[in-house]
């Protein structure tokens, strides 16, 4: 029992969750969620990509099975869910989501309309000719650090051998714990251009390299509108690129023309073009552009076009800019360049991740020529003791018939031991005793096949000779001098941008602000409409005065409005919203209207509707509150005017809701009802008139666990009735009392 105790550590709960929470974290930002500054992948790209590597998928041979390579790279290297594995090999294949596309899939792999791809059983994939050059290249020649697998019984790299700056040129997003990524992908032979300007001249300034990387070059295409706050985006690493849809205007019989989308934003990429299409049809629903003939999705493998045709003399400029305001036709790409940089999270700025890929690719270089030199110096030792074992081939053949066994020979050829050995004369015996031949050419003169001792392979294995000190003094060269280790990445660089670049697909502009001229609508009355369901419409009066009763019974408030005026929606919760009824559609009467939700802030899943007027009606009007906890209230309806949708209508304790609300004007007194049946009637004067921020004050004194249900107000000369326990109870005969009382219980 000692032996537990002693073994037992005490902490701190809060110290122990605070540290196991931070451990989490930082697994989630570094080996998740965050991409390499040096490759630009996060892990689970770089071991998918490393997978198919030893899978042998190459560019020029067959395809394979999806499931083969997730579940090769799931068993071998990346222990989570296929689902992620999966995800992250269909996006390098996307080439609307990818500025170069790492793998090259076959099947279906999505669409740029938000189509998912199909399961992994179907599909195929193998590498790009891109990705085996520029980023799987000479993993064999000891270029980057080799680690060991979750289960330490694979070996994977630390980060993979990537010859361009694919943090640029692919861009990464990602959601981290408490940080996330959101770098835009740029045009490779931009990135490539800027990278050399860093190696050759490592002062260069950050405009100069602004000069060459124009900005970012989405696959997508599109505009980017803000060219001038680009600079101090890449300056910091943070901040806001507006983005537009490239638009054309085509001419059409008669003189009407259509606005033609041929490429959207880079956010518009999956469920957004679906999303944008039903937004130009609420807007021409609501009346906010009212010369919307048509729109059309005519997109195809040619590429996007999304068609609106307008109705003759439509003023189009205007239209556009209500589509870039009111849609997702212009939209912001939030930057933070965060990436992961000697083991940490940091956010760089343009220059400071050039620098860091710069300092990269010369280690790469030093790293490949180190293997390469060393290769080719023992392959020098090699080929030296083949041409000297040619030169006294007959000694060599004399000490090998001679020995008793292979090491014999080996210890005559390296030390020059010749006892045991016999040799035809002491001649021989003297000759072999100074042989000096190293290990590793003695093994290679043990190898050699006799057919080397042709005069024309001897003659092919001097050349040979030759080539390797050719190879060994330019290694040599390389390493004993940066420029001229620098001059060979540049070259290397400007070979692959040659090979794989592509033009820029993303143009680079200033645009004013859009500014809208909304056309007035001509000031009519019209009849709102809210059923039980929460669907609004707007009726001609004329079509509701011949139905009123049919709209009455079928609605749940119906009033007389203007098309200019707006509708307050006062919720339980104790919210105020406010809709324009120019975006309440115009319906016939048995039409459906539209969500509410859709027209305001209000959400019929989470607010309950208590009171609706018409914002013009609220200035000469006094507003009364009741709630559940007792409390009543009366506010002057003027401080509910508001050009702002959403306003707090009143403060509420926790737990508390409104249970009625409406116009005090004309009421002489109010009745409130409790769940235990206790009622009280009290002058409406005994309440005092109060700001929206307040609370109110007590209308009835509630004993534990009792609640207000319902509150009436009455008028002097009018009898209000209630269905009461199955009877029927005039509210106007119940006993007047004074305000904050207990009430009477009815029976």
């Amino acid at each position: 029992m000692q032996d537990i105790q002693d073994r037992i550590i005490r902490t701190d709960y809060s110290d122990l969750m605070q540290k196991n929470y931070i451990d989490y974290a930082m697994s989630v930002i570094v080996a998740r969620a965050l991409p390499d500054v040096r490759d630009g992948l996060k892990p689970v790209q770089r071991r998918v990509l490393y997978d198919m590597y030893e899978l042998g998928t190459k560019h020029d041979k067959p395809y394979r099975k999806s499931a083969r390579i997730v579940g090769d790279t799931m068993g071998k290297y990346h222990p989570h869910g296929d689902s992620s594995i999966y995800d992250s090999l269909v996006v390098m294949a996307q080439d609307f989501k990818k500025g170069q596309v790492l793998v090259d899939g076959h099947g279906n792999f999505g669409s740029i309309e938000g189509d998912g791809a199909a399961a992994m059983r179907y599909t195929e994939a193998r590498l790009m000719k891109i990705t085996e050059e520029v980023y799987l290249a000479d993993l064999d020649k000891d270029i980057v650090n080799f680690v060991p697998n979750f289960d330490e019984n694979e070996k994977e790299p630390e980060v993979l051998p990537v010859r361009i700056p694919n943090i640029l040129v692919n861009g990464s997003e990602g959601i981290a714990v408490g940080m996330a990524t959101s770098i835009p992908p740029h045009n490779l032979g931009e990135v490539v251009d800027a990278a050399s300007a860093l190696i050759k001249d490592p002062d260069v300034t950050e405009e100069e390299l602004f000069s060459l990387i124009k900005g970012p070059d989405f696959p997508t295409g599109g505009l980017v509108v803000n060219a001038d706050e680009l600079p101090a985006i890449y300056a910091s690493g943070q901040g806001k690129i507006r983005l537009r849809g490239r638009v054309e205007i085509e001419k059409l019989k008669g003189g009407k023309e259509q606005i033609v989308v041929t490429e959207i934003p880079y956010t518009m990429i999956g469920a957004g073009i679906g999303k944008f299409m039903s937004d130009v049809a609420a807007l021409a629903e609501s009346r906010v552009i009212t010369d919307i003939a048509d729109i059309s999705n005519q997109s195809s493998k040619e590429g996007i076009r999304i068609v609106i045709e307008l109705k003759k003399g439509a003023d189009t400029d205007n239209i556009l800019n209500i589509l870039y305001k009111k849609t997702k036709l212009e939209d912001t790409f939030g930057v933070n360049m965060l990436v992961v940089s000697e083991g940490r999270p940091e956010t760089m700025s343009l220059k400071a991740l050039l620098e860091s890929f710069v300092e990269f690719r010369i280690d790469l270089a030093n790293r490949k020529y180190q293997t390469l030199l060393t290769r080719d110096l023992e392959k020098k030792e090699v080929e030296e003791g083949l041409i000297r074992a040619c030169d006294v081939i007959d000694l060599i053949i004399e000490i090998l018939r001679g020995s008793k066994n292979a090491q014999m020979a080996r210890d005559c050829m390296t030390l020059g031991i010749t006892d045991g050995i016999k040799f035809k004369t002491k001649k021989s015996e003297k000759l072999a005793s100074q042989l000096h031949f190293t290990e590793r050419q003695a093994q290679a003169i043990l190898d050699m096949r006799l057919v080397k001792l042709i005069g024309l392979e001897v003659e092919a294995l001097i050349k040979q000779h030759e080539e390797t000190l050719k190879r060994i003094a330019h290694y040599e060269k390389l390493l004993g001098d940066y420029d001229a280790m620098a001059e060979d990445i540049l070259d290397d660089l400007r070979a692959v941008k040659k090979e794989f670049t592509r033009p820029r697909r993303t143009t680079i502009i200033n645009a004013q602000a859009v500014v809208i001229e909304e056309k007035q609508a001509e000031p009519e009355e019209v009849v709102f409409a809210l059923d039980r369901f929460g669907y609004v419409k707007a009726l001609d009066p004329a079509v509701y005065e011949k139905n009123r009763e049919t709209a009455d019974g079928e609605n749940r408030y119906v009033f007389r409005i203007m098309n200019t005026d707006k509708v307050c929606i006062f919720t339980e919760e104790g919210k105020l919203h406010s809709v324009k009824m120019a975006d309440v559609p115009v319906r016939k009467l048995k039409e459906k209207g539209i969500p509410i939700d859709n027209i305001s802030n209000f959400t019929n899943r989470d607010e309950t509707i208590a009171f609706v007027c018409p914002q013009s009606a609220l200035p000469d009007k006094k507003i009364f509150f009741a709630t559940s906890m007792g409390n009543v209230k009366i506010t002057a309806g003027e401080e509910f005017v508001s050009t702002v949708r959403t306003i707090q209508a009143t403060k509420l304790s926790d737990g508390d809701r409104i249970i009625s609300c409406g116009f005090a004007d004309g009421a002489e007194s109010c009745v409130l009802m409790t769940a235990e049946g206790f009622n009280l009637r009290f002058l409406l004067a005994e309440i005092p008139e109060m700001k929206k921020a307040a609370a109110g004050v007590r209308g009835i004194k509630l004993s534990d666990g009792d609640e207000v249900t319902a509150a009436y107000l009455l008028a002097a000369s009018k009898d209000f009735s209630v269905d009461y326990k199955g009877k029927k109870l005039t509210l106007n005969r119940l006993k007047l009392a004074k305000r904050a009382g207990k009430g009477t219980k009815s029976r």
